[in-house]
């Protein structure tokens, strides 16, 4: 049997897919399972995993219609089964399945724009539940599949090369991080795409939050993010006015990963920096505004949730459309009326009770 897994849609979203996968390929070990990414920090996700035959990287985005489509044509008929992961209910998401003409196509039922977004291509299909966790909904799919349901929710896979933990260490003892050291690493940034930047916490609230975190703590802070964030970390670090606080750069996600191990707390918005702190099993505190927590939260690891919790949130749930607030006072309060006080005791309450500390 030969499986396509089509992870598209970004990091977080491919390594909440690795739970279902690890069943997938306990379920059927002779199978030959591939997946199929279109972002670098995805395939970064998967390069390494035991579960995986062959990584496929195609940038859809940069190569045009006239070029996916004769990419799409090369594979098809040449899998068994191919499985949307989720969240991925875009309608071209749900056209590359049906093209690449698998006998049987795995994805998941959405309860809002579904037929809209061609969902009814698929023909093996789970109903979409806004009470579970991503995590969940894809080990759904993987036992309607399987046609067997199990009990097993494993954590989250990431396999980091022993060559990028050496470089850890050389990076963190370059920047003079000893093992006594408490370090507390820091994620401004998030998705962009469809208005998704309203999800971040602002800038100046990260930078005197870790102020904060210097004076009480003296901690060292490692601001992560990715390359299109430079200038978001640069102006961070350079709001905290400390040599305590450290701009993470390097060429790869797993190598800024590696580096993340050494963290012990993790401060992020919801985005994929808050996953691969899941996997790696930081206690994390994340800042979540307009999100479904039960869609996100920290999978399988020590977390606090820093919100305000309104009565109009969660407005965030899976549709292709863009982000937005229906508010008439504070457009995004639940973002923008978040204190650097309120965060900051929602760590404390989390160091209190951890042994990191």
């Amino acid at each position: 049997m030969k499986i396509l897994v089509i992870a598209l849609s970004g990091i977080g979203d491919a390594l909440m897919f690795t739970p279902a996968l690890k069943i997938l390929k306990q379920e059927f070990p002779a199978a030959e399972v591939d997946a199929l990414v279109m972002f670098g920090g995805a395939k970064d996700i998967f390069l390494n995993n035991p579960d995986v035959n062959r990584l496929i990287h195609f940038n859809f985005l940069k190569e045009g219609i006239f070029n996916s489509l004769r990419f799409v044509f090369s594979l098809r008929k040449r899998y068994d089964v191919t499985i949307n992961v989720y969240p991925s209910n875009r309608k071209e998401y749900n056209a590359i399945s049906f093209l690449i003409g698998a006998k049987k196509r795995v994805a998941v039922e959405y309860l809002r724009m579904n037929k809209e977004n061609l969902g009814w291509l698929n023909n093996i299909t789970v109903k979409e539940d806004d009470s579970l966790h991503n995590v969940q909904t894809n080990i759904r799919m993987v036992e309607k599949l399987i046609n067997k349901q199990t009990d097993e929710e494993p954590p989250l896979q990431l396999f980091l090369k022993e060559e990028y933990l050496h470089f850890a260490d050389n990076y963190l003892k370059e920047n003079k991080i000893s093992d006594n050291d408490f370090v507390i690493g820091i994620h401004p940034g998030c998705a962009t795409l469809k208005n998704h930047i309203k999800r971040r916490w602002e800038p100046e609230k990260f930078a005197q939050l870790s102020y904060e975190l210097i004076k009480k703590y003296s901690a060292k802070i490692l601001i992560f993010g990715g390359p299109e964030e430079k200038e978001l970390k640069e102006e961070v670090a350079e709001k905290i006015k400390s040599d305590k606080a450290i701009i993470i750069e390097t060429d790869s996600l797993s190598k800024s990963s590696a580096i993340m191990k050494r963290c012990n707390l993790f401060v992020t918005n919801d985005s994929a920096l808050m996953h691969i702190a899941s996997a790696l099993s930081l206690p994390v505190v994340a800042i979540i505004g307009p999100t479904n927590i039960n869609y996100i939260h920290p999978w399988k690891t020590e977390y606090k949730i820093a919100s305000l919790n309104l009565d109009c949130s969660p407005c965030f749930f899976y549709s292709p459309k863009p982000l937005s607030c229906k508010r008439d006072d504070v457009k995004f309060k639940c973002i923008k009326e978040l204190t650097v006080e309120k965060v900051l005791a929602v760590i404390e309450s989390l160091l209190s009770g951890t042994d990191k500390f």
